[in-house]
């Protein structure tokens, strides 16, 4: 495991301090005591442990001896050994460096949670050390998973996301935790609540998810019925229906917003079927209108930004392009119409700059997966120029 390397170097390399002149030995338990460090640093932990308990049985009041058993114990999953020989180390010198952390991660390992907590958040609050802060991490979250501490867990997920984002072991456990967290968590609403629009919207949103639309729409239905002016709901029912038929989508949208004229989303799509219908100034008014409500709604500006340029109104697109880009510099349908716009001005060199960025943006982008969008993105139509 990485993190033997770690501990063996902060915790056996005390070892370079002259231990031998506080106690007197002969010559072979030094030579005991060499060969346990270099069985350590070469992995070889029954050979490491051999040696050291040889040197501990002799000398058994060194503190750094007795750590390093425990480190050799942990690697060999004899962690009741470990924990013992760590709680000795740190009887013998209660300040030795990260013998805590390792004695916390053999407690947790016993499923002696409770007890291991302060050592694991320490070693997760260290900053110098990603290897023993990923270990001690992961630990931690077995830990407040065993004790049931469902909100430190997600806690404490979040916190090994954000430090580890593309570790797959990282992603196996927190995804697991998610997961699980909000099945109990729906499940909990379901037994409370079984005929609430809370319920019904979350099982509607479940099944949008999964693809399965008519269970999700008669979900969404019946949060209707129940509600008739719940704001968002009719949004729902209009993306549910953008696969299968516009006319009602559009009718849904235009729902949601005589019941909340600021939802910026239902505004968009609205624009977006009439910009895809070829029926550019009412794509215009309603993108005008979702800007209006939320001046950051990159897609919406993409939205208005295309419209424009069927109005042959270049100057004015570049505006809402420039703001989109601002907004979020990585999306390459930026950079594509931007491209068309600068080509439609006259700008040759600018429009190849953006395309030159387009290009670039797209091979980089090309192996990522996007999440789903709350709104129908907006994308590259036309051959790239």
């Amino acid at each position: 495991m990485r993190e033997a390397i770690v501990l063996f170097a902060f915790v056996v390399g005390l070892f370079a301090s002259p231990l031998w002149a506080q106690q007197p030995s002969p010559d072979d338990l030094q030579a005991y005591f060499q060969q346990g460090q270099t069985a350590l640093s070469q992995g070889r932990y029954g050979e490491a442990a051999a040696a050291f308990e040889k040197v501990a049985a002799a000398a058994p009041d060194i503190a750094e001896v007795r750590a390093a058993l425990g480190l050799c114990y942990f690697q060999q999953s004899r962690f009741q050994q470990s924990a013992d020989s760590l709680r000795l180390a740190l009887q013998l010198k209660p300040g030795l460096p990260r013998t805590d952390i390792l004695l916390a991660m053999s407690l947790t390992e016993l499923g002696r949670f409770e007890e291991a907590l302060p050592g694991l958040r320490k070693g997760f609050a260290q900053s110098e050390d990603p290897i023993l802060r990923r270990s001690s991490g992961l630990r931690l979250l077995r830990a407040y998973s065993g004790l049931g501490r469902d909100r430190e867990s997600i806690e404490a997920a979040l916190g090994l996301d954000k430090l580890f984002p593309n570790d797959p072991e990282v992603l196996y456990h927190a995804g697991r935790l998610f997961g699980n967290y909000a099945y109990l968590t729906f499940s909990k609403l379901s037994a409370v609540a079984p005929d609430s629009v809370w319920r019904h919207q979350a099982a509607g949103e479940a099944f949008e998810s999964e693809g399965q639309i008519d269970r999700a729409l008669a979900e969404y239905r019946r949060v209707i019925e129940l509600d008739p002016t719940r704001p968002g709901i009719h949004f729902r029912v209009g993306r549910a229906l953008s696969s299968s038929s516009l006319d009602e989508a559009m009718q849904a949208f235009l729902a949601e917003l005589k019941i909340d004229p600021s939802n910026a989303n239902a505004a968009y799509e609205i624009g977006e079927i009439h910009r895809r219908a070829g029926e550019f100034e009412p794509a215009r008014k309603y993108f005008s209108q979702a800007i209006g409500s939320y001046p950051s709604f990159e897609q919406a500006r993409l939205g208005l930004a295309q419209t424009l340029l069927s109005l042959d109104a270049p100057a004015e697109a570049l505006v809402h392009l420039q703001a989109a880009i601002e907004i979020n510099p990585r999306n390459d349908v930026s950079f594509y119409r931007l491209a068309q716009a600068q080509r439609a001005l006259g700008n040759a060199e600018e429009q190849k700059k953006a395309l030159a960025e387009y290009q670039r943006l797209r091979s980089s982008s090309a192996q990522e997966t996007a999440p789903r969008a709350e709104v129908t993105p907006q994308r590259v139509e036309e051959p790239a120029p």
